[in-house]
Parts: C-alpha cells; structure tokens; sequence
C-alpha cells in the first residue's frame, strides 16, 4: 500500500448524469483484497465488498468504514417502518445530483428506477437536476434533499410542511433527512478520494 497518487489521463470519464452502470477508479491505492486483516474485512460488513476499490480504501480504517456501512444499510433497507425504498433511494439520488457525484447519482438513481418503476422521471432529475418537475410528492421530496445539500443547509419549515401536504409522516421526514444527509456526507468522501468511469461497454441494468 502506498500514499502515492495515481492519476489516469486517459480515463473514460461520464460526460452526463447517467443511470448506466460506472466504474469507479481511486486516486490513492486500495488494499489488496487477499491483504485484507481479518478486523478489516469485518469492517466490510458485507465480504463481498472486498471486490470494490472504494470499500478496500475505506478499509484503511475498518472501525469507521463498520459504522458507515452500517448505517448506510439501516437508512436504505430497513424499509418495515417509513419511506417507501423507492423514495429513499430518490432523496440520495436528488443529493448526489446536487453535489455533482456522478457514480453515487447512477447507483441511486438505478435503485430509485427499479423500487418505483418511474425510470423517465429519474432520468428527468439527471437530465435536468434537481428543478425537474417530477409531480407534488417527489418535488417535495428532491427539493428537501436539495435544500440539504447547501452549504450551510437550507431545509426550512416550508420544506417539511410540503413533505406533510404529500402525507409524510415523522418516520418518512426521518428516512428523507436521513438518506439525503448520510449521502451529503458520502458524496464528498467519494468525490475526494478518486473518479467515476464509463466502461467500454455498458454494462447491463440492475
């Protein structure tokens, strides 16, 4: 492992918000996956992480990247209370697209297609960002993550009280912030430590 910076002049980089399958490339070296520790590949949660550059980065500290991914699968999957998966998946792809993370848009813009089956309209949100008019309840729901996603954060009473007229209740406000605060902080982690690429060939939908 070394501190040394890999850049990559060549790269295939996205040219637009895209619900395509990227690549992602680091600019400092992951771990080997063979050279993972065993508190490390803990730190994974999920083994099969260890095929992803980005998550063999974040093992460079397994306690941290514990907690992250943790938390990142209570806010998305545990979906018996609160907002719709779908939903969720939108307030992270409406964040990303705010921040300009283009991976992180694609893989939540992907999710929020497949749990709603509204691919045109989260296709809309990247092609237009986050002013797309997308109907009352996912306005309500992008504009609040948008508003999160200000530096300092803009989320106001108007926002919430928009997010009630559309029937959100206190655990669905609660999956909103918490989706699109968990990618507001995400999106800039990914952003600092590498770049997105577009394969050769796509590759198909998940």
């Amino acid at each position: 492992m070394t501190d040394e910076v890999t850049t990559y002049p060549t790269l295939n980089r996205p040219e637009a918000f895209t619900q395509d399958e990227l690549g992602w490339r680091p600019w400092l070296q992951a771990p080997d996956a063979a050279a993972l520790t065993e508190r490390q590949l803990a730190g994974l949660v999920d083994r099969g992480r260890a095929g992803s550059d980005y998550f063999r980065l974040l093992a460079r500290d397994p306690d941290i990247l514990g907690a992250r991914t943790r938390t990142d699968k209570d806010i998305f999957y545990n979906t018996k209370e609160g907002l719709p998966r779908g939903e969720r998946e939108l307030a992270a792809a409406a964040t990303s697209r705010a921040n300009g993370c283009v991976f992180c848009a694609s893989v939540h813009a992907r999710f929020a297609s497949h749990h709603s089956d509204r691919h045109d309209d989260v296709q809309q949100l990247l092609d237009d960002g986050t002013s797309a008019d997308l109907g009352s309840r996912w306005n309500a729901v992008v504009a609040a993550a948008a508003a999160l996603a200000q530096t300092p954060p803009r989320l106001n009473e108007a926002h919430v009280r928009a997010l009630q007229d559309e029937g959100l209740d206190v655990l669905d406000l609660a999956d909103v912030i918490h989706g699109s605060a968990f990618f507001n902080w995400a999106n800039r982690l990914m952003l600092s430590l590498g770049e997105p690429e577009q394969p050769t060939q796509p590759k198909p939908q998940a």
